[in-house]
């Protein structure tokens, strides 16, 4: 869809004005040329001291905007940009248990859940190097956020895989990207340590292989440090 932007979509508006206040000033103001002048000098007037008010005017132009706007469906692409920041939000943590969230002991710890919390991961598709902070032995986000990351049959077999919040190194040193991934997704990694913001509020120290938890995570994933015989 292209893009509108506010000025395209204020010319719009004024450009769609025109015809209906031609028609209502000749209803208005008479057959002859001299009526249509008065009355179009009248109408000028009192929008002068109404309408051409700033703030009046600011608000006029904001609600025609969003009619249009809703008209061209672009009031739903602004829904899902604020239903994506909702998101945003709930990754970094939320009281409903979504995106790893949950403040429940994970045990016993799954078979089929591969990976641990402070192991070193690569995301598959774009070779994305993070950290895992939390797993769930299956997906749990809300319905919005399933329907649109997943197709219906993806989602369905989704909703059985184990996920992962990994935080992942932004573009700059002080910025961090979170991230709620299949085990499908993620490939464990050694010989690296990442180094970037907050890996302090969740791990001690890197034991060479993987990040070791601070106790209040510890207590969330009793078995992610035992390992496996």
């Amino acid at each position: 869809m292209p893009q509108f932007t506010s000025a395209a979509v204020l010319q719009l508006v004024l450009l769609l004005s025109a015809v209906p206040a031609q028609y209502l000033i000749s209803q208005w103001s008479g057959p002859s040329t001299a009526q249509r002048f008065h009355a179009t000098t009248r109408i000028w007037k009192e929008w002068r001291t109404s309408c051409l008010n700033g703030a009046i005017w600011m608000d006029w132009a904001s609600q025609q905007i969003s009619k249009v706007k809703s008209f061209l469906g672009l009031r739903l692409e602004e829904e899902e940009e604020q239903m994506l920041h909702d998101m945003e939000n709930m990754m970094d943590d939320n009281e409903l248990g979504f995106f790893g969230a949950s403040k429940t002991a994970r045990i016993p710890r799954p078979l089929y859940v591969f990976l641990r919390v402070g192991d070193v991961v690569m995301e598959r598709n774009r070779n994305m190097v993070g950290v895992v902070v939390s797993w769930d032995p299956e997906l749990r986000a809300p319905p919005e956020w399933i329907k649109r990351m997943y197709s219906s049959p993806e989602g369905h077999k989704a909703e059985k895989t184990p996920h992962y919040k990994v935080l992942f190194n932004g573009p700059t040193s002080s910025s961090v990207f979170v991230g709620y991934l299949p085990q499908t997704r993620l490939e464990r990694i050694t010989g690296m340590r990442p180094d970037f913001p907050t890996l302090e509020k969740y791990f001690t120290h890197f034991d060479g292989e993987r990040f070791v938890m601070q106790p209040w995570l510890r207590e969330l994933f009793p078995e992610d440090e035992e390992e496996d015989f």
